[in-house]
């Protein structure tokens, strides 16, 4: 892992001084000669363009490195290429910022991205049926257990692309899907705080996605395996559920034991639970107790203290997933499993050695 600080995602950038500005369809038309107009018929393919100019309008877009526009394509030509993603949360910033990902990723590629939000009241199968009779293809978001069941469901011809939970060593899920390696993250965040001399970490767990009920996920089975790797009996887990009320909830029973001098949390909503209950019972953050979240949601960097956390590129799974998805829509092919780049852990304030 990497100690890195924030990476703003969001606008275009101004070339900078020198940097070559990309060719526009007037740069085109100027050096073939021609109007735009002719231009756009001959990169859209349009009959009634004389062979002569065709030529004249094919090689300046070659000396140009002319790129189309797949959005302006899509509005030009009324084919509009669709994506529907199924998920069970639009909220929880894992959630959010993978659906901002795929919806940079779609729009720059032509494609209309729909979101259609699953329940546990939901007939399942009915409802991939009806995704999947938009047509395109599906991407399914599959953190939790609900997402899990739904990918399960999708039928093997329909193309689809998934984000999952990092699979067991050596195994990968059947469909094309994208994950982080939040075991060894969890691991790796567990070992730092174990250095910096905290006798033993308990864990704030998040619900598994798949299994019996009951399961460890990845990032509860990397913290075990640092205490193990490290001849310690890892403590009961505690909490089990993905928000701050959770997290409040778990956090009030660790803070009533004074053993308690180290905390690892499932992700940063439950974190801002925990902090909120040691708060409430006067132990103090980090003297007193570490404690480090998962995700590097926004508003971590400006809790108080500011918390250490395992930043995980949602935005780069959730592009990396229509990149899947598209190469099924291009080729018909299914490209492999992709593994983007490691989480990184971000230390702030939150966490230190203890009676810091």
């Amino acid at each position: 892992m990497h100690v890195t600080g924030h990476t703003s995602f969001g606008g275009q950038t101004a070339p900078s001084p020198g940097q070559r500005r990309p060719a526009s369809i007037r740069d085109v038309a100027q050096a073939a000669g021609v109007s735009y107009q002719t231009v756009s018929r001959v990169i859209n393919g349009r009959p009634n363009v004389k062979e002569e100019t065709r030529g004249r309008v094919e090689a300046a877009v070659r000396a140009l490195g002319f790129r189309r526009n797949a959005t302006a394509f899509a509005l030009a030509s009324g084919v509009t290429r669709a994506v529907t993603v199924l998920t069970s949360n639009t909220v929880l910033h894992g959630y959010a910022a993978t659906l901002q990902g795929l919806e940079e990723a779609s729009r720059a590629a032509g494609y209309a991205l729909g979101v259609r939000v699953v329940t546990p009241e939901n007939d399942l199968d009915r409802t991939v049926a009806a995704a999947a009779d938009t047509g395109g293809g599906l991407v399914v978001i599959g953190y939790d257990r609900l997402g899990a069941a739904v990918l399960d469901r999708v039928p093997a011809h329909v193309p689809c692309a998934a984000l999952v939970e990092a699979p067991p060593p050596g195994r990968t899920p059947g469909r094309p899907a994208v994950w982080a390696d939040d075991r060894e993250a969890a691991r790796t965040a567990t070992a730092h705080l174990l250095a910096l001399g905290h006798a033993t970490v308990h864990y704030v767990a998040l619900p598994a996605s798949t299994g019996a009920r009951g399961t460890a996920s990845p990032r509860a089975e990397g913290w075990r395996r640092a205490l193990r790797a490290a001849g310690v009996a890892p403590p009961p887990p505690s909490g089990r559920g993905w928000d701050a009320q959770a997290g409040y909830e778990a956090g009030r029973k660790l803070a009533r034991d004074p053993a308690v001098t180290a905390i690892l949390c499932g992700n940063d909503d439950l974190a801002l639970g925990v902090l909120r209950a040691l708060h409430h019972v006067g132990r103090r953050v980090p003297e007193d107790v570490s404690v480090i979240g998962f995700d590097d949601a926004p508003h971590s960097a400006f809790l108080t203290p500011s918390l250490s956390t395992v930043r995980m590129d949602f935005h780069g799974l959730g592009r990396a997933a229509f990149g899947l998805l598209r190469a099924q829509l291009d080729t018909g092919r299914q490209e492999p499993a992709h593994v983007p780049a490691e989480p990184t852990l971000v230390h702030r304030e939150s966490a230190g050695p203890p009676g810091s």
